[in-house]
């Protein structure tokens, strides 16, 4: 079993990785326009967003729309780090250090957040969830914050009320966000961030706690009954993921050189494009969230020569996605293929068609 498992991990950590050879030998040779090269950052961070919300709908099993507000807290925390002390440490040390402090403010938020969210249950989860991301986006938008040889001045009204002094900086300046960021993050950054969430995702499904995990996603009474903590192993998905999404916040963030928070980056849209991500890849599966995160954010972009169709050809393909996962009959079609691929393979066909499902 263990080596099984292995195996698969292997060949997803195998993926991503010629996944990224590909691409730099592209950029390398020159052969790469620039229209992708700009999307490969992007392709990293939604990756990461997939496999985290992965665990908390696929693993844990509850439905969060939330993880975009999760981004955009790592984004910020981030972001003001990095403004704060641009030009006094090597890129790479203030990379290293804006992702562990994104990480770890939006674990904590998760956490906070996790005590009473996780009373709830189905719709109104999603629906509590939905309203955190909203109320983090919105407040963003009306913080302002400077720094000063006096130290940091926050306020809620505008610029003007901050007091700084003639040398003082405007960090936060409300709806028009952070300004003067450093550009560090590249693909490779990328790739290494999303071979750590896999690293980190894959073995806690494959431990104790993700076992338990799973248990109480599938019988919460029966879970109950054998002495699982199931406050306890929920809220750990939960911040795990969280903490993750802080992460792809932080990628988010140094790959521009100013951030606002909207509606079309950490708004209601965002986090329901990232659960299309990990429906259409299937719910539990890590490696199809991956995929499908790639092909839906090169798709619209790749589709813009169509103008007006872009969207609506867009729309096609979720669907036919969608229909390909889960509809009885594709079901039914992808597990008689197998079944005769391994009457081809002297592969018993039983083993066939659970591989199928």
């Amino acid at each position: 079993m263990k080596t099984k498992t292995f195996r698969q991990n292997a060949v997803t950590y195998g993926i991503v990785i010629l996944f990224y050879l590909i691409c730099q030998g592209l950029i390398l040779s020159g052969n790469m326009s620039s229209l992708m090269k700009g999307l490969m950052v992007p392709i990293c961070y939604y990756v990461i967003l997939a496999v985290s919300l992965n665990l908390v709908v696929g693993i844990s099993g509850e439905l969060s729309l939330g993880h975009a507000g999760f981004m955009c807290i790592g984004a910020y925390a981030s972001a003001i780090f990095a403004v704060c002390v641009d030009g006094k440490m090597p890129e790479g040390l203030e990379l290293f250090l804006a992702l562990i402090i994104g990480a770890a403010i939006t674990a904590v938020f998760g956490f906070l957040i996790g005590i009473p969210v996780l009373r709830l249950r189905g719709d109104y989860l999603a629906i509590v969830t939905l309203a955190f991301g909203e109320i983090i986006k919105n407040v963003v938008n009306a913080v302002y914050l400077g720094v000063d040889e006096n130290g940091l001045h926050f306020s809620m009204k505008d610029s003007l009320s901050l007091g700084l002094s003639e040398e003082g900086l405007t960090i936060m300046n409300g709806a028009q966000g952070i300004s003067g960021l450093p550009r560090t993050a590249n693909l490779t950054i990328g790739i290494v961030l999303v071979l750590i969430t896999l690293f980190i995702v894959l073995n806690l499904m494959n431990s104790r706690q993700g076992r338990a995990i799973m248990a109480i996603r599938d019988n919460r009474i029966a879970a109950e009954s054998i002495g699982l903590s199931v406050s306890k192993y929920k809220m750990m998905a939960f911040v795990i993921s969280a903490a993750l999404a802080g992460v792809a916040g932080v990628l988010y963030s140094h790959n521009l050189s100013a951030l606002q928070a909207t509606s079309k980056n950490f708004g209601y849209n965002q986090s329901i494009m990232i659960l299309v991500f990990v429906v259409l890849g299937g719910i539990g599966n890590i490696r199809g969230s991956m995929i499908a995160a790639v092909i839906l954010t090169i798709l619209p972009e790749k589709l813009r020569f169509l103008s007006d169709y872009r969207m609506l050809i867009y729309a096609i393909v979720l669907i036919s996605m969608m229909l390909f996962n889960s509809a009885p009959k594709a079901i039914e079609w992808r597990k008689s293929l197998a079944e005769r691929f391994a009457r081809k393979k002297d592969i018993p066909a039983e083993t066939a068609g659970k591989e199928a499902r």
